[in-house]
């Protein structure tokens, strides 16, 4: 029985008891998985990234937010945010990567997760005020099809090498924090399953935080209904059930089990947009490190999720202090 009163036309908490979300597994890889994902990675890092960094929008919590703009893999020029410490060099980075909701608010993702921390927060590739490209579908439901056809043109592929190139930037602007495991990572939705796909290859990257992930499991996920992007793939698949092929390149919890390094993944028990059997699939995968929290429940207002905020806030916190605030 769901644990919330709603009117979806299916069960955003599918049935299942948090004991057999802890059960789904992966799907096994393709055979040349990371073959594809190393030179994707390879591809990323060739790029000249030519950061530059606008005035500043806002000063909150500790930091002064500027415009930032950077080339990614294709020549694309992309925007997003950049948050320097208001105080004294920065000691930390993040890479935080924004849902399918974009990045409408300049401070949405301040305070950031240590202090004397510095982040970049691109728009990727189609998504939000700074990430516009002709031609790419700027809605959930087109952009997570546009490319789908290809392995090798699929913008899912495109986005992760987006995060890549923003730590590139990040690290170019900040020469102090370049270095293996000196960068941490945060994604939500959109942005957990991109993180996750990011995790595997990129050395710089030496923990990350994933919330309600997306794109775990994908074979499941085709048989689930939902409100979210993923409603979309599931009606495309339908008319063309050779998408499945392309989808295994780009399965969250397919890469979450080649991840060595620390990761905290927050995951619901009730989401009408990313299924959560889908998100645990991506904890249960890893195979470093891990943390769980548990979440009520997600893309979804609900009586208390102000204090429920605030406890994911707190241990992430706790997590990345552990893992980079030496």
């Amino acid at each position: 029985m769901a644990p919330f009163a709603h009117d979806f036309p299916f069960d955003p908490a599918y049935g299942l008891t948090l004991d057999e979300l802890l059960d789904v597994p992966a799907p096994p890889p393709p055979e040349d998985f990371e073959a594809f994902w190393r030179a994707r990675y390879a591809e990323a890092r060739a790029v000249d990234t030519a950061p530059e960094v606008g005035p500043v929008e806002e000063e909150r919590d500790g930091v002064r937010l500027h415009g930032v703009t950077f080339t990614s893999v294709g020549g694309v020029r992309l925007g997003g945010r950049l948050a320097l410490p208001v105080d004294g060099p920065a000691e930390h980075g993040f890479v935080i990567a924004h849902g399918y909701g974009g990045r409408q608010a300049a401070g949405a993702d301040v305070p950031l997760p240590l202090p004397r921390s510095a982040a970049i927060l691109p728009c990727v590739r189609g998504m939000g005020d700074r990430g516009l490209v002709p031609g790419i579908p700027d809605d959930a439901a087109g952009h997570v099809l546009h490319g789908i056809g290809s392995r090798d043109t699929c913008v899912i592929g495109d986005c992760v090498a987006d995060l890549w190139c923003a730590a590139s930037a990040l690290q170019e602007l900040l020469p102090r924090l370049s270095g293996p495991r000196r960068l941490g990572c945060l994604g939500e939705s959109l942005g957990g399953g991109l993180g996750a796909l990011a995790l595997p290859w990129d050395e710089r990257l030496g923990a990350a935080q994933l919330t309600v992930p997306t794109f775990g499991n994908h074979p499941l996920r085709l048989t689930l209904p939902c409100a979210g992007s993923g409603e979309s793939v599931r009606a495309h698949h339908r008319g063309h059930p050779e998408a499945a092929e392309v989808l295994r390149y780009f399965d969250a919890a397919t890469a979450a089990a080649l991840v060595e390094v620390p990761v905290l993944v927050a995951a619901a028990l009730f989401d009408p947009s990313v299924p959560p059997p889908g998100q645990f699939a991506v904890y249960n995968a890893l195979r470093g490190p891990r943390e769980l929290l548990v979440l009520r429940a997600g893309h979804f207002a609900y009586r208390g999720i102000v204090a429920d905020t605030a406890e994911l806030v707190a241990r992430r916190t706790r997590f990345f202090e552990a893992r980079l605030g030496a």
